[in-house]
């Protein structure tokens, strides 16, 4: 145990780079380090000794507990749950939730925005032809995609009607047609 009454003061330095000495050097000895110097350093002076303590200082009690059980850590999740927490993120924005009621709400006329660009994709499937009615449905879909990827809500807006509007385009005998090239 060591005396704590006493201040501890430091009696050397050794430079960094210096080999350690062999021994201590004596009291009245210069350590061989001080060659290394220029100029030798002042002395420092000698903090004056502390007045005798009345009581001595109760001992420093220090408790340590270690908790060695393994912390139980819960499996890594699916891929399939990480497919689900990404698609429930994406879809509970407040952004993107407006912007769907938005887009499907009656409030153009009677028609949701969505509705009446389904309606302009189906009178373009007629009027126009297959392949320009859907050119013009992916066009949309990707500008609005585009867009989109800033995460405001115009842009989700947008790619919402653009979405759901390119159902306009669609039409279950474009399979027979795509797969035989058979028309109506």
């Amino acid at each position: 145990m060591t005396d704590t009454s006493r201040p501890i003061t430091p009696t050397r330095v050794i430079p960094a780079g210096a080999p350690l000495p062999p021994r201590p050097p004596d009291p009245d000895e210069e350590p061989p380090w001080w060659h290394q110097r220029k100029t030798p350093a002042p002395p420092s002076p000698r903090a004056p000794a502390p007045a005798a303590p009345s009581d001595p200082p109760p001992p420093i009690q220090v408790h340590v507990t270690v908790d060695l059980t393994p912390v139980e850590e819960p499996p890594p999740p699916t891929r399939t749950q990480r497919a689900v927490d990404w698609v429930w993120d994406r879809c509970t924005d407040w952004r993107l939730i407006s912007a769907v009621l938005a887009a499907l709400a009656p409030w153009l006329a009677g028609t949701s925005p969505a509705g009446a660009w389904a309606a302009t994709l189906h009178d373009a499937r007629t009027e126009a032809g297959l392949l320009a009615a859907y050119l013009l449905a992916a066009a949309a879909l990707g500008i609005t995609w585009a867009i989109n990827r800033r995460g405001r809500w115009a842009g989700r807006f947008a790619y919402v009607v653009a979405f759901v509007g390119a159902i306009g385009v669609l039409d279950l005998y474009d399979i027979v047609y795509l797969l035989t090239g058979v028309p109506r």
